[in-house]
């Protein structure tokens, strides 16, 4: 467990526009790992144990307004109006953390991947004396990022800006991911000295180093992966994080004893869970909400989300499971299957082609191919109940709500309306009816007809 010396903060940054996603969606509220990137962010401040979380925004976002205030209320948020730098975000939660003395780290609602120990670590530089940390990496192509300027003795001397800088300090790699930590009455103080007396007109964060460092403080540099603070302003940017984070879950995965055939072509989610000697066969894709149990196999181009799997399950080729799913040991869920809120006891099975969805299937219980719960109407959803051991024939129609007791069966065909008692037989279809001869006098006069029209 995480010792916390002081009440802890976090401000996050997501009043960008995000003109560069060409979308009317908030940049912050695209997905990396199946969840909005504000959500990452979110997390990985509570993750560290900031008891007081603020997001900052601009007026004009309603939807990430809305999200933020569903998950963590309205009081959670500060408005930036107009944008004027990074500093000045940091100023607008000023009023919002009034009161609040401990440690405060800046972070931002585009930048999904930091992990909680890069946080921790620069929460401990503070614990050692330092009045600012700064979060930086090793860039593999410098740029135009910022330099993280040492002192001879290590510690944090300068943040340059490479449009500033000189060619000596561009040849630095350390840069700068704009993450900061510092104690908050610290922050709010010096932030309060920064000018907008540069080429944008803007306040800026990095600023507070210059005049800590001029007031004799002490600042640190702490490190982390260039994979880990990549920053998402573009579509292209949030597949390289989406690609960046697969990578990272794919290997853990086969650390944990998962089997992955081809897992280049696996997809996961940020929640999803598999257990070891869970085998994942090539074009999988987890959406949120998955818990695989040991034992289990998916097959390929499978897709589920909000499933739970029971080991000893085998899943697919080509099967769908959705949300509310739960399978119990040894269920089988076969090609071209998809079911939706329905629980199978264990041994069931549903080898291809039917649709399942709000139903309780019992223990061993066989559906056949083309089955399909009728569990809408246009208005209401309604439920399918199945006791142990039934057997429901091929291209079956259960029009819920209906009830199949125990062991019964239902004859291939069937259109089940009613109620169908234990052990019982039901089928309900027309009756079959022959005319002996009728097909050749069908082809006779079709023909005829075809030679007529073709005369014509």
């Amino acid at each position: 467990m995480t010792h916390i010396a002081r009440d802890r903060a976090a401000i996050i940054l997501a009043a960008g526009k995000g003109t560069r996603m060409k979308s009317d969606l908030p940049k912050v509220m695209h997905a990396v790992g199946g969840r909005p990137m504000i959500d990452w962010s979110i997390d990985l401040a509570r993750d560290v144990g900031c008891s007081k979380i603020v997001v900052i925004v601009h007026p004009s976002q309603t939807v990430l307004i809305e999200h933020v205030s569903a998950l963590l209320g309205e009081g959670a948020i500060a408005f930036q109006d107009p944008p004027q730098g990074t500093g000045h975000a940091v100023r607008c939660a000023e009023e919002t953390l009034e009161g609040f003395v401990g440690d405060l780290v800046v972070l931002y609602g585009d930048s999904p991947l930091v992990p909680p120990s890069a946080i921790e670590d620069l929460y401990a530089a503070l614990e050692t004396g330092a009045s600012l940390g700064v979060l930086g990496f090793e860039a593999a192509e410098p740029g135009l990022y910022g330099r993280l300027i040492l002192a001879a003795d290590g510690d944090l001397d300068a943040i340059v800006e490479a449009r500033e800088a000189s060619a000596e300090q561009l040849a630095v790699r350390l840069c700068n991911s704009g993450v900061m930590a510092g104690r908050a009455e610290t922050m709010f103080r010096l932030l309060a000295k920064v000018t907008n007396q540069n080429a944008k007109g803007e306040y800026y964060l990095t600023d507070l180093v210059g005049l800590a460092r001029a007031e004799g403080a002490i600042c640190k540099a702490v490190q982390c992966g260039e994979d880990d603070l990549i920053g998402c302003d573009s579509k292209a940017d949030l597949a390289e994080a989406e690609a960046i984070f697969q990578s990272h879950r794919r290997l853990e995965a086969m650390k944990a004893g998962v089997t992955l055939v081809a897992p280049e072509t696996v997809f996961f989610s940020h929640d999803t869970l598999l257990e070891a000697d869970v085998v994942v066969e090539p074009n999988v894709v987890f959406g949120p909400g998955v818990h695989v149990r040991s034992g289990a196999r998916i097959r390929a181009f499978s897709h589920l989300e909000g499933a739970d799997v029971a080991s000893g399950c085998e899943i697919g080729p080509y099967a769908r499971l959705r949300p509310g799913t739960v399978l119990q040991p040894n269920v089988r869920i076969g090609n071209f299957v998809e079911t939706k809120n329905t629980q199978m006891g264990e041994g069931a099975k549903a080898n291809h082609l039917a649709y399942l969805g709000d139903g309780t299937i019992g223990a061993n219980v066989n559906i056949g191919a083309g089955t399909i719960f009728c569990n809408y109407d246009g208005f209401m959803k309604y439920g399918t109940i199945i006791g142990e051991g039934a057997f429901i024939g091929s291209n079956s129609s259960l029009v819920a709500p209906v009830e199949i007791g125990k062991g019964a069966i239902v004859g291939s065909g069937s259109v089940i309306t009613k109620d169908v008692e234990p052990d019982a037989l039901a089928v309900a279809r027309g009756p079959l009816i022959t005319r002996a001869g009728w097909a050749i006098s069908f082809r006779t006069r079709k023909g005829a007809e075809k030679a007529a029209s073709k005369k014509d």
